[in-house]
């Protein structure tokens, strides 16, 4: 996996620079893909498909390729963020290389952070939506290879990079999501996975209402399990979701999955949770990492992808009461410790993305998924107006 960030030079789904972007070649896709135990089928080819009232042709769109935008010397990226307010600028952590900012949509990149950070590894980057000065950064990598980074917590400037300060949370060592409030910057959420070595109390999901001063831990099951996903609703902040992954890592060993592993609700802004791990339709059994999203165009669909024997991804059409798995193609589903990435279109609700070994797209709710031209792994995915994704 190559280090760097991959532009396209118009967003999928429906961005508002690109309303519409439809495969420019068939490309391959599968209704149902082959249990682990069968050989996979050859897929049939998708065909190509009109562009809706106001979208842009396929015509036009077939000279747009990927391409790396850097920077070269940058590493692997798990974290990437930007914001409507400022369609050319953009953040991304690595999981070695510090932090990085550009104002020109990529064409260059500046480290900004190295003075501050105490620590190389930068997992989840979050810009508030209500002031694109205020940024956060969750440190440590928990994409659990063999060669990962611990890191320190929570770091944020209120300037746009130019300074930060540590807010704390530094026992967490690994966050692995922040989210912040669509309103309110100072409402903001730590999605901690925790000590990948140990067990340890410093884990779960946190939240700070005074813009990381101070910090309440709303949702934790045991020392063994740490949160791996969390969402909020685009339409209601007040509703987010959130996935907990019980995992153990050493130098030589990974255990995935258990007991404490799981998705989880929250109606009150994240002062309570409920589980929702067992509602009908989904995995019956044991459950390691999951990742969860929103559609931002209805609140009520929501996908999962979740790691279990009878895994795959799953969709919701009433808000995470029940369940169908629409998807098991293993493409989606491989390397799930270190993958497992999902996120909904914002205008589209049957659009979502899947990011594996490769950068997969739906636009019938997972029932058939096409891969991007681009062949490179992809751990993060954003896009206001433009889509930027690492590799």
């Amino acid at each position: 996996m190559g280090g760097g960030i991959l532009a396209f030079a118009a967003a999928f789904g429906a961005w508002p620079e690109a309303e519409s972007m439809r495969a420019r070649h068939p490309a391959p896709a599968t209704t149902t893909a082959a249990p682990a135990s069968q050989p996979a089928t050859q897929p049939a080819p998708v065909a190509a498909a009109a562009a809706p009232a106001g979208g842009y042709s396929d015509t036009f769109l077939s000279g747009l390729r990927w391409r790396s935008i850097g920077p070269a010397r940058g590493g692997r990226s798990t974290g990437a963020a930007g914001s409507d307010a400022r369609p050319l600028e953009y953040y991304f952590g690595t999981t070695g290389g510090g932090l990085w900012k550009t104002t020109n949509g990529g064409t260059t990149w500046t480290p900004i952070a190295d003075k501050t950070l105490k620590t190389s590894s930068v997992g989840a980057v979050a810009v508030a939506p209500s002031n694109p000065d205020v940024v956060y950064a969750g440190m440590g990598e928990s994409q659990l290879r063999g060669n990962i980074i611990q890191g320190d917590g929570v770091y944020k400037t209120a300037d746009g990079g130019k300074t930060w300060t540590h807010m704390g949370l530094a026992k967490t060592m690994v966050v692995s999501r922040i989210r912040v409030h669509p309103t309110n910057p100072d409402i903001v959420f730590a999605a901690a996975l925790g000590d990948p070595y140990a067990s340890t109390p410093d884990r779960g999901v946190f939240r700070s209402k005074d813009g990381g001063k101070s910090w309440d831990r709303v949702l934790f099951r045991d020392e063994k399990t740490g949160a791996a996903d969390l969402v909020i609703d685009p339409k209601n902040p007040d509703v987010l979701y959130a996935t907990l992954w019980e995992v153990f890592r050493t130098p030589h060993s990974l255990s995935s999955g258990g007991p404490g592993g799981g998705l989880f609700k929250s109606a009150d802004g994240g002062t309570t949770w409920t589980e929702i791990t067992r509602k009908p339709g989904l995995p019956k059994g044991l459950v390691g990492k999951s990742g969860i999203a929103v559609s931002g165009a209805d609140s009520n669909r929501v996908y999962a992808i979740v790691e279990a024997a009878d895994g795959g991804v799953f969709s919701s059409d009433n808000a995470g009461e029940t369940w169908t798995q629409v998807s098991t193609d293993r493409r989606l589903r491989q390397r799930a410790f270190y993958y497992t990435r999902i996120y909904a279109d914002p205008k589209e609700k049957d659009t979502l993305y899947v990011l594996n070994v490769g950068f997969f797209r739906s636009t019938d709710a997972a029932r058939r998924i096409a891969r991007s031209e681009r062949r490179t792994a992809t751990t993060t995915i954003c896009g206001s107006r433009r889509a930027i994704r690492s590799g």
